[in-house]
């Protein structure tokens, strides 16, 4: 005891002097603090009052000044504010304005020092004298006076927080140096009793006994000090996720293990054309999103290959270096006959799960021979991953609703494999999914994967109430895992997104000069307010409400009539599906009524472009426009939002977003838009088209930040870590079971 407080009372003293210390510190620091806020305040005051007061100091009304005055006296931390004219000492002033104070003694109080010489009933003041800078009239100058009787009421409250706090303190580092005090010297005289007795001279012979798991116990030390490594906190906001950052990650979490996409669509479509063979991207947000993937891992990315010029461009197991320009992977194609895309893609996939899980008022057509070709097309897929794999436990992606069968089908192959699917488009409620006559084989199908993703946690809590409902299966909704047929797989949530800065930012040209160019192109003059609309032409993305609203928006607001055009690019997809071809039909009779309806506009409210573009013509039509419009009636994530964030280099434009899309749960600052209601999209048209270019500054900066650090080397970053974790975990338990085997054996 005696040892402990030698310790304890220097501790104790020091903690003492250390706090009584601390307290005028951290007054003073709280008083610089509040003075610069108030600084900050005074200037933001003065910048906005600047037009209203030169207004009012031509009109000549000091009465009128003095009423404004009032106004703005509304914050309860202003006490008085006062207007000083060149040449004259005495200032206009609010009523509380202090009485000693004249023009002249300003100087002293440019910088906005805490001013005592005047004091108000409840504490002191502070003085800030700003001038006003406009060239109508020079020489004013706005004094403003902060109540700052708050910061002696918050300063007494620090400082009974700080004496809580070192007390609590206190007592805390006085248990532990007491504990620690004890716990040593017990330890040092139990350790020279044992030394005087001999122990701990020879090894344990239990350990010399087995020496058969001296490899095994290497193994799991080096398999817990991984898992140790994992557990760290990793800082995510210190880390530039970049294709650098994302392959370092890899190497160190992943080091030696191969990555397998498999994805219906590919990233490089070769197409044959009179003049010769042509490489184009397709407009999916899915390639958007991991082609970047690869590109920083390199791996082999598995898809359909359906370009004309596809078969001639590979080699004699179907693979293909890719990107064509820097090949960074590698690309292996698998042929489709006429007969299986049209049972598979256009139509279990298509008209079945795409409806299905788009509440977008089209009716899912259930098949039993589009089924049979699922899945045999999944089959076909899954031998293909088996065949590129080069080891027994490969990294296998496996994208979207073409493949829901395809992760047991791999996990049955190889067992051994860590198996990430990602559903790209919404998980219906358990009641609407319930309708699918194969629900069950979908659903442990997908239950092979180890991590399953989605972009929301509402698509997560609907996947695991779907699970609940229609499985004997153990969900754990506190982990979010699902325990199926022996395995675990956990239900994540990863929000997608592009990569940063986009590839197609690269060469585009100035902005200004995309704006001449885009308008040229149409035959528009250089004033003409423009807005942009970036889709495949697909009844989920809400093209027809989007057209109504521009129609509204003329209706309500006549004076945009030939002054705003809307420019949508909708690439044909899926024509062999009736419904969609009804819905491009459709989409261009709205478009030819609406321009119709409002003949006397020099130049059309709507132009509709029915071709696809690359992604450096879509990047340049989106920095010439004043709005983007994304009206996306049930959506995963849509990614076009994105992408024109990621355009906008010169913070400005405005993005109008859909409440159904994913991306308006982290883009508050678009302005969301419920795109069943013509009227309300018509009203958010009409407010970015007349927001001002501050306001648009202020939201666009906010939300390139956010796409900027969430990007897409982030959401594969998340996922494959999480992969990592899972496989030592796994290999750990295996280490485990075989210790235990050779112990009993």
């Amino acid at each position: 005891m005696r040892l402990s407080l030698r310790f304890l009372i220097p501790l104790l003293l020091a903690l003492g002097v250390f706090a009584y210390a601390a307290v005028p510190l951290v007054d003073g620091l709280m008083l610089r603090w509040f003075v610069r806020d108030l600084d900050i305040r005074a200037n933001l005051v003065a910048n906005a009052a600047q037009d209203p007061l030169v207004a009012l100091v031509d009109q000549g009304s000091p009465a009128r000044l003095t009423r404004y005055f009032a106004r703005l006296l509304q914050d309860e931390r202003m006490h008085a504010m006062a207007l000083c004219l060149p040449g004259l000492d005495q200032p206009i002033s609010s009523p509380d304005f202090p009485a000693g104070l004249r023009c002249s003694d300003l100087e002293r109080y440019g910088e906005g020092r805490e001013l005592r010489l005047f004091s108000a009933p409840h504490g002191p003041l502070h003085v800030a004298a700003k001038p006003l800078d406009d060239a109508r009239a020079p020489g004013l100058q706005l004094v403003l006076v902060h109540d700052m009787s708050f910061v002696d009421r918050r300063s007494e409250e620090t400082r009974r927080y700080l004496f809580v706090f070192f007390v609590a303190l206190s007592a805390i580092v006085a248990l532990i140096t007491v504990v620690i005090a004890q716990l040593s010297w017990r330890g040092w005289v139990h350790g020279l009793r044992a030394l005087l007795r001999g122990e701990g001279i020879v090894r344990p012979a239990s350990a010399a006994a087995m020496p058969e798991l001296r490899p095994l116990a290497r193994d799991v030390r080096e398999l817990v000090r991984q898992l140790e490594q994992q557990y760290r906190p990793r800082d995510d906001s210190q880390l530039a996720w970049t294709p650098q950052a994302l392959r370092a990650i890899l190497e160190g979490e992943l080091s030696g293990h191969e990555v397998i996409v498999v994805s219906n669509r590919e990233p490089y479509i070769h197409v044959q054309t009179p003049a010769g063979v042509r490489v184009q991207r397709p407009a999916s947000g899915l390639v958007t999103a991991l082609e970047p993937v690869m590109r920083a891992c390199s791996g082999t990315w598995i898809a359909h290959g359906s370009g004309s010029a596809d078969r001639a461009t590979v080699d004699l197991n179907d693979r293909i270096d890719v990107p064509p320009d820097a090949p960074a992977y590698k690309l292996r194609r698998i042929w489709l006959s006429p007969e299986e895309e049209a049972g598979y893609y256009s139509g279990f996939a298509n008209e079945g799960l795409w409806p299905l899980c788009h509440i977008a008022h089209v009716r899912p057509t259930f098949r039993s021979a589009d089924f049979e070709h699922y899945r045999a097309v999944n089959e076909r897929f899954a031998e293909a991953v088996v065949d590129e794999a080069k080891s027994p436990d490969p990294i296998v992606l496996v994208q979207d609703y073409h493949f829901a069968l395809l992760p047991r089908m791999v996990r049955d192959r190889l067992p051994n494999a860590t198996i990430i699917a990602f559903w790209h488009i919404p998980w219906p409620n358990p009641e609407a999914f319930a309708i699918c006559p194969w629900r069950n084989e979908l659903l442990d199908g997908m239950l092979g994967s180890s991590i399953l993703g989605f972009h929301t946690q509402f698509h997560c809590n609907n996947f695991l109430d779907t699970v609940d409902r229609l499985l004997e299966a153990r969900v754990d909704r506190e982990s979010f895992t699902v325990t199926f047929r022996g395995s675990l797989t956990a239900v994540h949530r990863y929000p997608i997104s592009i990569e940063w800065p986009p590839q197609a930012m690269r060469n585009q040209v100035p902005v200004d000069e995309a704006r001449r160019r885009v308008r040229e192109r149409f035959g528009l003059p250089a004033n003409q307010f423009l807005g942009i609309g970036v889709e495949r032409l697909d009844y989920t993305k809400g093209v027809l409400e989007r057209f109504r609203a521009v129609g509204r928006l003329l209706e309500i607001e006549p004076q945009w009539i030939g002054r705003f055009t809307f420019v949508q690019i909708a690439a044909p997809t899926r024509g062999m599906i009736g419904d969609y071809r009804d819905y491009g039909e459709r989409v261009k009779v709205v478009a030819d009524e609406i321009n119709a309806r409002f003949p006397q506009a020099a130049h059309p409210p709507i132009v509709l472009l029915t071709e696809h573009h690359e992604p450096e013509q879509v990047y340049e039509y989106l920095r010439a426009a004043e709005l983007c419009f994304v009206s996306s009636l049930h959506d995963g994530m849509n990614l076009v939002a994105k992408e024109f964030i990621a355009s906008r280099d010169d913070e400005r434009g405005v993005l109008l977003l859909s409440q159904f899309a994913g991306a308006s749960r982290e883009l508050p600052e678009a302005l969301i838009v419920n795109p069943y209601d013509a009227d309300q999209c018509a009203a958010a048209l009409h407010v970015a088209l007349t927001m001002p270019a501050d306001e648009q500054r202020a939201r666009m900066r906010l939300m390139r930040g956010l796409v900027a650090e969430f990007n897409v080397y982030r959401w594969a970053g998340r996922m494959l870590i999480d992969a990592a974790a899972m496989r030592q975990r796994s290999r750990l338990s295996r280490y485990s079971r075989d210790r235990e085997r050779l112990e009993s054996a």
